[in-house]
């Protein structure tokens, strides 16, 4: 199954992110006037950090044989005991640490244009990636296409405001925050006294105590009997999410049963960041006690890749079934998107 991947920060630099080609790539660039007197989520952070749960000491089996070439070999790790937020930060909760440090996000900040040699001055303006539903051929052809349509680079898009300016926070607070870089998720951690999780805390700990199951949640399918387990994306994708689920889009936090650990959301609703630089490979060479990850990222189109974990809202049966608790994915550090976010861990 491809891995869809939302653009890096800037469009006019994807053939260095995803590499190859050009191929029909239609950039769009959406700058919407800001409204008067619009939602300040910064006036509702009063939320702690999350809380966490203990995740115990053990050994499980990481990654899976049948999943795709960078998910094996599955193979033995045991892990110390950890602490891990039983859910995403929420808006609310990173609006708190926005007002404490004065912090200001990767997507919100004017880019240096040395650091992306031939974009678009257009595109170098602070913003994000923002999925739009549209109609797309989901055929062959699609899988080769490096620039999938459905994403598109906002001006002004960013955790505020996340599709772009003229949007709000207003009623998301316990939603997840979005359009965070692997550098905001970092400096989060670093300021409620924890850390990103491994890659392989993030799995171990996402399985719920659970041996080889396929889901967070066990073998049952999603939506049998009426069942939802995670918010993701029902219907055809990427136009027509029905929301069988009970959502389209984000949801807030413990909308759907926690795991065995109690954690809520490890499949589903936004991507999560690990600590993790991201290598094929690793699994073959990795430690089998407290696997740190890598030394160095692989490079995609020129910039090395960080892990993330746990797929989104906008994972779907027929493209990418990608929250299961042993899919790996990867992107640039500084690639926030509408479906990327986070959780911490403490020792």
């Amino acid at each position: 199954m491809p891995r869809p991947q939302a653009p890096s920060r800037f469009v006019a630099y994807l053939p260095y992110v995803f590499g190859g080609a050009v191929v029909g790539l239609v950039v769009t660039v959406i700058a919407m006037s800001v409204t008067p007197g619009e939602f300040d989520p910064l006036g509702e952070a009063d939320a702690a950090p999350p809380p966490t749960v203990p995740i115990p000491a053990g050994t499980f089996v990481m990654g899976n044989d049948a999943g795709t070439e960078d998910e094996r070999p599955a193979h033995p790790v045991t892990l110390r005991a950890f602490h891990m937020d039983a859910t995403e930060v929420t808006n609310a909760q990173f609006a708190a640490f926005v007002k404490a440090t004065g912090y200001t996000t990767v997507a919100e900040r004017q880019p240096n244009p040395t650091r992306y040699p031939g974009a678009d001055p257009a595109l170098l303006k602070p913003g994000s990636a923002v999925f739009r539903p549209v109609k797309a051929s989901l055929d062959a052809r699609a899988w080769d296409t490096p620039y999938p349509p459905w994403w598109q680079y906002v001006v002004g898009a960013n955790w505020r405001h996340p599709a772009g300016p003229g949007s709000s926070l207003r009623g998301k607070m316990t939603h997840p925050v979005v359009h965070i870089a692997w550098e905001d998720a970092a400096e989060y951690a670093k300021w409620a006294g924890k850390r990103l999780p491994t890659e392989a805390e993030w799995e171990y700990a996402a399985r719920g105590g659970l041996e080889r199951q396929e889901f967070c949640w066990g073998a049952a399918k999603q939506g049998a009997d009426g069942k939802w387990y995670a918010n993701t994306f029902q219907g055809e994708f990427p136009h027509a999410d029905t929301g069988a689920d009970g959502f389209v889009g984000t949801a807030p936090v413990k909308s759907f049963p926690p795991n065995g650990y109690g954690l809520y959301d490890t499949s589903g609703n936004v991507w999560e960041w690990c600590a993790d630089w991201y290598d094929a490979g690793y699994y073959r060479v990795c430690p089998k006690e407290n696997p740190p990850g890598p030394p160095a990222g692989e490079l995609d189109g020129g910039q090395p890749q960080r892990v993330r974990r746990g797929g989104s809202y906008l994972c779907a049966e027929g493209y990418c079934r990608r929250y299961v608790p042993s899919a790996r994915d990867k992107n640039p550090e500084d690639s926030g998107a509408s479906h990327t976010g986070f959780r911490c861990v403490r020792d």
